[in-house]
């Protein structure tokens, strides 16, 4: 008898199965999973960039599903809400008097990817799951290696987002200042609470049986 194969990511091990509906079914699962964590945002005065939940999504995202759905989710995230689908996180307008947001009222935006200040950070959700995931399948995500997993997708998710919030505003400068410095707390914390996600539920998967 042949035995089973071992799950490769969190979500083969607790979606047992296979086939192109339940790949499209947790794709657009997850998809939606992160456009509910980019409605989770706080508004920071000096900067157009709020703080939201979407790099904790992103990561889990793509420690979840592998590499291959992990990037269509945040690719198929990016493709929706550049048609006008208000995905994205709210504007800075759009949290004006508000301090922190907390999903609804929905206040996400919907434009194309290069009109957005942030846009740059949207492309790079597409490259840190791909990597994050690809990682998780071989087993990154298991141990103390999810660590370094989760710093090299925020590290894919700044680049590109510094580098087009720099273009767009005409300093690369007060791109850092804007879109770096006043994230790095946060991001330390998200990173943390994806760092324990991913090697706690296997844990728990693994009493289970």
């Amino acid at each position: 008898m042949q035995a089973a194969a071992r799950p490769t990511t969190i979500i083969d091990a607790v979606v047992p199965g296979a086939g192109i509906v339940r790949d499209v079914a947790l794709v657009a699962s997850f998809t939606l999973f992160v456009a509910v964590f980019a409605q989770i945002a706080i508004r920071l005065p000096f900067t157009p960039v709020p703080i939201t939940g979407q790099t904790l999504a992103v990561l889990v995202t793509g420690g979840a599903l592998g590499a291959n759905r992990g990037a269509a989710s945040l690719a198929l995230y990016a493709l929706i809400g550049s048609i006008g689908v208000p995905l994205f996180a709210p504007s800075a307008a759009a949290l004006e008097g508000e301090l922190i947001h907390f999903v609804l009222p929905w206040e996400g935006t919907g434009d194309l990817i290069w009109s957005l200040t942030s846009g740059g950070y949207i492309v790079g959700f597409i490259a840190a799951a791909y990597v994050v995931g690809r990682l998780a399948e071989r087993g990154w995500d298991r141990g103390w290696r999810v660590i370094v997993a989760m710093l090299i997708g925020n590290v894919l998710i700044y680049v590109p987002g510094l580098l087009w919030l720099g273009y767009k505003i005409e300093s690369f400068d007060n791109a850092l200042v804007f879109g770096l410095y006043p994230f790095i707390a946060g991001d330390l914390i998200k990173l943390y609470v994806a760092a324990i996600a991913l090697p706690g539920a296997w844990a728990i998967i693994g009493r289970r049986r």
